[in-house]
C-alpha cells in the first residue's frame, strides 16, 4: 500500500512538471513572437498546441510567418514542429514540412520543398540559447524559384559543432545526387557523357565567426565569417573530379584574402563546354588554357590540373593571371 502511495505520489509530481513545463515552452515560444513584433517583425502562426506526454514535449505551430523588415529576409512554412525530451528542452528536434518553405531577401523569393528534413540542435543552459551542435538532414529536396528548380539532391547531411573558442565551429555537409541549374545545367546538356547529377558532393571546413550563434543570431544579426580553414571540396562529376583545400581570410565587407588549393580531373572539357555554353569568350579561354597548361605539365599529366587560387582585393587568380571578381561572403 504505501509503494502504490509513492507510486501515486510520483505520478502526481510527474503530470504536473510536464504540464507546467508545457506551458513554460508555449508561453516562451508566444513570448519570443510577441518580442519579434514589437520590435518591427511580421510575425503570424496559427494554433500552438503541445503534445507528447509522458516522456516528451511535442509543440507544433500551425501556419508560420516571420519576416525582419531590417534584413528584407522573411520565410513562412505550414508548420514547424518542436521536439524535446521532458526532463531538457535544451535537445531540440525541430520537423519541417514536405510542402513548400518560402525564403525570401527583399524582392529575391526561392521555395523549398524536402522531405523528412528536421534539424536536432543542442542548446547551451541560459538565456543566450548559445547553439552548440547543429545536425540537418533531408530526403529528396529541391529549390526553385516560380516553376524552375535551381538545385535539387536526393539527400542533403549538414553538421555544425561549435568548438573552443565559443565563437569557431567545425562544419561538414554532403549531398548525394546533386543536380544544379544554370551554367552547370547547360554544360552537361553539352556533354554526350556527363551526367545530370553529381556523383559526390562534399565539404568539411571550420569556421571562426565574430560572434557565437545563439538567439541573437535571429533576433539581432548573423554571426559573420572572419577566418575559413577548408579542409575539404570534393565534388565527382562524371569523369570530372573537383578537390580543394586552403585558409581565407574574410574582412567585414565580405571580401575574401587568402589561397586555396585547386585539383581539377579533365579539366579542357570544363573550358571545352564553358566555351560552347557562352560562359567563357573564345579569346579568354585561350590565354587561360595556355596558363592552365603550365600548371598542368608540372604534374607530369596534361589532363590532372594542380594549382593554387589567390583571393585578393576581391579578384581571384591563377599565378599572375586574373581570371574573375571574387564572391563577397556575407550571411544575410
Amino acid at each position: 500500500m504505501r509503494l502504490l502511495k509513492w507510486l501515486g505520489l510520483g505520478a502526481a509530481v510527474w503530470i504536473i512538471y510536464w504540464g507546467v513545463a508545457a506551458w513554460g515552452l508555449r508561453s516562451g515560444l508566444e513570448s519570443w513572437f510577441g518580442e519579434q513584433q514589437r520590435q518591427g517583425w511580421q510575425v503570424e502562426h496559427g494554433a500552438l498546441q503541445t503534445s507528447g506526454f509522458p516522456s516528451r514535449h511535442v509543440t507544433r505551430i500551425d501556419q508560420v510567418v516571420l519576416a525582419d523588415p531590417g534584413t528584407g529576409a522573411a520565410w513562412s512554412a505550414d508548420w514547424m514542429e518542436f521536439d524535446s525530451p521532458a526532463l531538457w528542452p535544451g535537445s531540440q528536434t525541430l520537423r519541417l514540412p514536405a510542402t513548400a518553405q518560402r525564403f525570401s531577401f527583399f524582392d529575391q523569393t526561392r521555395t523549398l520543398q524536402a522531405q523528412e528534413m528536421q534539424a536536432e540542435l543542442q542548446l547551451a543552459p541560459g538565456l543566450a540559447l548559445e547553439l552548440e551542435r547543429l545536425a540537418l538532414t533531408a530526403k529528396d529536396w529541391q529549390v526553385s524559384k516560380g516553376t524552375e528548380v535551381h538545385w535539387q539532391a536526393q539527400d542533403l547531411t549538414l553538421v555544425l559543432a561549435q568548438q573552443d573558442p565559443a565563437t569557431h565551429y567545425q562544419l561538414s555537409a554532403s549531398a548525394t545526387g546533386f543536380a544544379p541549374s544554370g551554367a552547370f545545367r547547360r554544360m552537361s546538356q553539352l556533354s554526350d557523357t556527363l551526367p545530370q547529377r553529381f556523383d559526390s558532393l562534399q565539404v568539411q571546413a571550420s569556421v571562426q565567426f565574430d560572434t557565437p550563434w545563439d538567439r541573437r543570431a535571429i533576433e539581432l544579426r548573423r554571426p559573420q565569417p572572419r577566418a575559413i580553414d577548408l579542409q575539404l571540396v570534393e565534388a565527382h562529376w562524371g569523369e570530372m573530379r573537383f578537390k580543394a583545400t586552403g585558409q581565407l581570410q574574410v574582412d567585414e565587407r565580405g571580401r575574401l584574402t587568402g589561397e586555396l588549393t585547386l585539383q581539377a580531373q579533365n579539366w579542357r572539357a570544363i573550358l571545352d563546354m564553358a566555351e560552347r555554353a557562352s560562359l567563357l569568350p573564345p579569346s579568354t579561354r585561350n590565354a587561360l588554357e595556355q596558363v592552365l597548361a603550365l600548371f598542368a605539365g608540372e604534374t607530369g599529366s596534361q589532363e590532372r590540373l594542380n594549382t593554387t587560387l589567390s583571393f585578393d582585393q576581391g579578384q581571384i587568380w591563377i599565378g599572375p593571371l586574373p581570371i574573375g571578381t571574387a564572391p563577397t561572403l556575407v550571411i544575410r
